[in-house]
């Protein structure tokens, strides 16, 4: 992630295209630039002195191409926003981009729910983590909320529950609600441990897809659409996310449907590699989910 002026940064993002990477996000704010993106492992160094060179800072953000949902029990101020908005400013800055959600029947030993249309949110994500309170059997009865989740979760509460490693990836201690933001040594230390166990839950995800790799990378459909009339005039922040397996178009699925599956990838219309709905959160945004090579292979010898 490169973190600096505005001056001169069209010749970064030549570098990057002639290097053969990717621009992931890039943000603009007054006079500020900054860019996530991802480039040959060999071409590393050279970029590192061409960010020095005009003024700007490059740093490592495993979490890059990523979308991540942060949930507590409910956007009540006894839940919300401590530490939940810690958790996600952590995350960002390992190159992620965070979502924060409450549930809307979350409060509650006895009384907690989470609906299927909250479920199907939070599976449109490339993982979950769930921030619960400081009660150990409370934790402990709030496994419903995130046991049928089939991304990734990650528990953070103030206990150290029992019996609940199968319903998530890891756990994590130690934090639970509280009344202030965690600023001192100790907090920023757990903060850094939370952000390490998403990392290597997301390593994991990684290496799974590499077993049956996806047809195309998703980056690669990023590029595709860039040039997409729609997303350029789209004025939400980042019209496009990557996913691990796909990526998220803030653009109506109604209005746009036909000419994004028309598109040409590989000679294979993008509708006949890739899965495309709506999302569940609303219908002016659509989940683009890219098929595995086995997966077009069974198509095709199907056909």
């Amino acid at each position: 992630m490169y973190d600096g002026g505005i001056y001169r940064s069209n010749e970064l993002l030549e570098m990057i295209e002639d290097v053969g990477g990717v621009v992931i996000q890039k943000t603009r704010s007054a006079q500020m630039f900054t860019v996530t993106m991802s480039i040959p492992g060999e071409d590393k160094d050279a970029m590192e002195k061409m960010c020095r060179s005009i003024g700007g800072t490059v740093r490592s953000v495993p979490l890059a191409g990523t979308e991540i949902a942060i949930i507590g029990p409910t956007l009540g101020r006894h839940h919300m926003p401590h530490p939940v908005c810690d958790i996600a400013e952590i995350l960002r800055q390992s190159g992620a981009i965070t979502v924060v959600m409450g549930l809307a029947r979350g409060r509650g030993k006895a009384t907690s729910q989470i609906s299927v249309q909250e479920m199907d949110i939070i599976n449109e994500y490339d993982a979950a983590v769930f921030v619960l309170g400081n009660f150990k059997t409370c934790v402990e009865a709030k496994k419903h909320l995130f046991e049928k989740i089939r991304v990734p979760v990650i528990l953070v509460s103030g206990p150290m529950p029992d019996g609940l490693e199968e319903c998530c990836e890891a756990i994590v201690p130690g934090v639970g609600r509280r009344s202030e933001r965690m600023r001192s040594p100790e907090d920023r230390k757990k903060l850094e441990e939370i952000s390490d166990k998403v990392d290597e839950v997301i390593r994991a995800r990684k290496k799974m897809i590499e077993e049956d790799p996806l047809f195309v990378h998703p980056a690669e459909i990023k590029q595709l659409l860039e040039e997409y009339e729609p997303i350029k005039e789209c004025l939400r922040p980042a019209p496009m996310v990557l996913h691990l397996d796909g990526l998220r178009l803030k653009i109506s699925m109604k209005d746009n449907i036909k000419a994004i599956s028309d598109m040409s990838v590989y000679g294979r219309r993008l509708g006949d590699i890739a899965e495309i709905s709506e999302s569940r959160i609303n219908d002016s945004s659509m989940i683009v989910r890219i098929m595995t090579r086995s997966e077009i292979n069974d198509r095709d010898a199907d056909a």
